[in-house]
């Protein structure tokens, strides 16, 4: 097998025939030993009985069914870990990321001799909000993590074997999959690119929020760093300050200000609860860790040359 295409499914009913159109165009191009797997992640609307329906046209397609949604990045390894092909493109469905990128890519690819080739935007896509703080996003990241990521980069990649290989041996259950492409190493080299943009996305503001924590906390420490130099200096203040009331009361000096006594408790008390959160998003990481649940689960895998089959929980975890 010379080439792997994987994609995943949520909400993608509306550009799914145009997506597996294009991308068979471009893979009949670059190779006769294909094939593209398209990765359900519990899609509420038809995705999945549409991509079933496009496998009786397309005998390469594989198609595989979470249990249910598990997110993006654990469909992705689903994906990959199915892929044959000795390279691996992948790429978004949703048609914001071209197919026909894979030919740009490949030729990439072997100038460079490079493991990896992915996209990087030119400018950032959207509105001004999703620039804002996407531009926001990097810059904290790659401020307090010791990985940087390459700014503005997109799902779509083109990956030998070795370097998937190599992924998948990051075994994380709070997956942040932008991190780990670029700490698995190799070479990796970025194309600028134009991503297009759908008029609605899937990942709303609170959706963006949880994955900039999750992302953060899963690559650096740096945040229980800040909370311990914080809680330094507070303690200092607060030796000075006690210092210079107890050194008045010596001197039959009072001090008065209800209010102001009142603000710095609120104060404190909000840190002491911001510091405590900080360290429960590390522990509650730990736990979900030690419990060495899956990642994901499949519920089925339709292949166009065999009947379906369903999967255990350890073939849903590891290959």
């Amino acid at each position: 097998m010379d080439l792997s295409i994987v994609s995943t499914l949520y909400r993608s009913e509306a550009c799914l025939d145009e997506f597996c159109r294009r991308v068979v165009e471009v893979a009949r191009a670059s190779s006769s030993a294909f094939e593209i797997i398209l990765v359900n992640d519990g899609s509420p609307d038809s995705s999945l009985a549409r991509a079933l329906q496009l496998q009786k046209e397309i005998p390469e397609l594989t198609v595989i069914d979470l249990s249910r949604n598990f997110g993006h990045h654990p469909a992705i390894l689903a994906g990959l870990r199915d892929a044959r092909g000795k390279k691996i493109f992948l790429i978004d469905s949703d048609l914001e990321e071209e197919p026909e990128w894979l030919s740009a890519f490949q030729e990439r690819m072997q100038t460079e001799k490079a493991d990896v080739v992915f996209g990087q935007q030119v400018r950032r896509k959207g509105k001004l909000g999703e620039q804002v703080t996407g531009g926001i996003f990097y810059k904290v990241f790659n401020a307090l993590s010791a990985t940087k990521l390459p700014v503005n980069f997109v799902t779509a990649r083109l990956m030998s074997f070795a370097y998937v290989k190599a992924l998948l041996e990051y075994r994380e259950r709070e997956l942040f999959l932008g991190g780990v492409f670029v700490i698995a190493g190799f070479k990796q080299v970025a194309v600028p690119i134009t991503k297009g943009s759908r008029k609605t996305t899937t990942y709303s503001l609170a959706r963006r929020l949880s994955l900039f924590v999750n992302a953060l906390t899963s690559f650096t420490t740096r945040p229980l760093q800040i909370v311990f130099t914080i809680g330094s200096l507070v303690i200092f203040v607060a030796f000075i300050a006690f210092s210079f009331i107890l050194y008045g009361g010596l001197r039959g000096e009072t001090l008065v200000g209800w209010a102001s006594v009142m603000a710095t408790i609120w104060l404190f008390g909000g840190l002491v609860m911001m510091s405590l959160g900080v360290i429960g998003i590390y522990l509650a990481k730990v736990l979900i860790e030690v419990k060495q649940r899956p990642a994901y689960t499949i519920r089925a895998v339709y292949r166009a040359d065999e009947s379906s089959r369903t999967s255990s929980n350890n073939q849903a975890f590891r290959k």
